[in-house]
Order: structure tokens, then sequence, then C-alpha cells
């Protein structure tokens, strides 16, 4: 009797040790990730922080206020005395760039999405989806170089079109071939998670495949298409190297997408790495469009997340 009643108390105190070391790493392991949490919170907020106080600091020249910056029409912060610092031809060229990119993507991504979720066969899709993947990876400096020395040539010799060496709708093109991989992965795997049970249940009433996809899975997955769509746009709107090189570096305010235009993250780059001495109204000027850019995406991000929202389903 005493070794049966021995027994469970040898097991029970060999079963300690190894709770005590799961428990030990359950909390090495959420102490990690609260870590990456609070680290990417506080670089947030940093970043946040830097921007405004330099945009502050940018108000404080006597050439320019608030005003003047929030509805100027002419942007010419190298003009010495007689500068001027109205952001809306910078804000003009940075929303018809993503104009054009988010017209080239949305479409094409959510076509290639829906061909890949509901009727390409899983082979095929395992070796197109990685494959469509690659353009993501491929260096926003070769999508420039691109746009200038094929995209402008080819629209100019087949479709007739004048462009000007640097232009808006090359440069718009070409980051919209960028955030194809975005739309379509993103849209791809809101697809897949729709039940299977809808499709069935629209199979059953009658419906084609064609139906099935666009009357019933693609409302389905609307919120996680909305995702997609509300990320193409912030990487179209922050895209930087592909602005730089072929769009150009002329300040206008207008909507004709022929002509060289300049972006916010255009004008970034263009002064960063130019002859701007640090404490200029110049420099600071590069915090001030930094911190317009951050809002803007801001406000995009929050309406899109309240259309997301609006039109999210739950499945049980």
């Amino acid at each position: 009797m005493s070794e049966t009643t021995q027994l469970p108390k040898a097991l029970m105190k060999r079963k300690l040790k190894p709770l005590k070391w799961v428990r030990a790493r359950e909390w090495v392991i959420k102490s990690g990730l609260l870590s990456a949490t609070l680290f990417s919170i506080v670089i947030t907020v940093s970043i946040v922080c830097l921007l405004f106080s330099e945009t502050v600091r940018f108000f404080q020249f006597d050439r320019v206020s608030v005003g003047d910056f929030l509805t100027g029409t002419t942007w010419s912060p190298t003009l010495g005395a007689g500068g001027q610092f109205g952001i809306w031809p910078l804000v003009c060229g940075t929303l018809l760039i993503a104009g054009i990119a988010m017209i080239v993507a949305l479409p094409l991504g959510l076509i290639t999405a829906i061909f890949l979720s509901e009727y390409a066969p899983r082979k095929l899709r395992n070796v197109l989806k990685p494959v469509l993947e690659v353009l993501a990876g491929v260096p926003t400096v070769v999508y420039g170089f691109f746009a200038l020395t094929f995209i402008t040539p080819f629209l100019q010799n087949t479709f007739g079109i004048q462009l000007e060496y640097f232009n808006a709708l090359s440069a718009g093109i070409a980051v919209g071939i960028l955030c194809i991989p975005t739309v379509s992965s993103l849209s791809e795997d809101a697809l897949q998670a729709v039940p299977r049970r809808l499709r069935e249940a629209a199979y059953g009433l009658g419906g084609t495949k064609f139906d099935v996809a666009t009357k019933v899975v693609v409302p389905a997955a609307l919120s996680g298409i909305i995702s997609a769509f509300l990320l193409a746009i912030a990487r179209a709107v922050g895209e930087t190297m592909i602005v730089s090189i072929a769009a150009g570096a002329t300040p206008r305010l207008t909507l004709d997408p022929r002509v060289e235009i300049q972006t916010m993250t255009g004008y970034i780059t263009n002064t960063a790495k130019g002859d701007v001495s640090n404490f200029g109204i110049e420099y600071f000027s590069i915090y001030a469009v930094a911190f317009a850019l951050f809002v803007m995406t801001l406000i995009v991000t929050l309406v899109g997340n309240l259309i997301r929202l609006k039109f999210q389903e739950a499945y049980e």
C-alpha cells in the first residue's frame, strides 16, 4: 500500500519541473511579444513627435505661415527670400500619381485574385501566386528606370501620346504595377477565407461560377478586399524612388498626366540629398511636407477602416 501511495507522489514531483519550464517559456514568449509591441508603439510615437516638433520649427520662420502653407498654390522653396511654400502642387502631384496607380492596380489586382481563388487549379495557383509576388520584391529603382526606358516610349510609339521625358503617367503606371501584387495577394487571401458552404449554397440555387464569384464570394470578402485596397493606396502615396526618377522635380498644380510633376516624397528625396543647410527653411520644409503626408495617410486609413467595418462580415 505504501508503494502505491508513494508512486503517484513521485510522478507528481517529476511532472512539477516540466510544468515550471512550460510556464517560464510562456512568460518569456509573452514578454517578447509585449516588448515587440511596445517597441513598435514607441518608434511610431517618436517619429510623430519628431515630425511635429520640426514642423513647428518650420513655421517659426517669418517667411511662411500655416495659412500660406495650406492654401498656397506655388511651391518654390529655393528662391531665397522670395521662396513660396504652398503645399498644394506637391499634394496634387502625389494624388495624381496615386490615382493613376490605383486605376492600374485595383482592377487588375482584384481580377487576378478572383482568377486565382475561383478559377485557377490548385497547382497553377501555387505557381502563379509566388511568381506574382516576385514583383513586390523588385527594387523600386528598377521600376523607375523601367518607366523611363520602356513605358514612356511605348505610350508614345504605340498610342501616339505626347509625353514629356519625365511625366506623371509613366510613373503612375509603374507604381500601379508595383501595387498589383499587394492587391492580388491580400484579396486572394480574403476570398479564400470565405466559407465553402456559401459557394455550395449558391451553386445549389443554380448559380454559375461567375455568379458565385462576383455576387457571393466578392461581397462576402469585401472587408478584406477593402483592406488590400487601403494598403495599396498607402503604398502608392508613400512611394519614393519611382516618382523621384520618372515623375520629375517640377511642382505643378495640374491634373495633366503628360507633364512633369513632383510629389511630396519626391521633394523630400531630392531636397534631402541636395546641398541644403541644416539650419535653413528649405531643410525644415522636408519635415513639414512629411508631416502633411503622414496626416493624409492617416485620414485615408481612418476613412478606409470605417468603410471596412461597415462591410465586415462574421462567419461561424
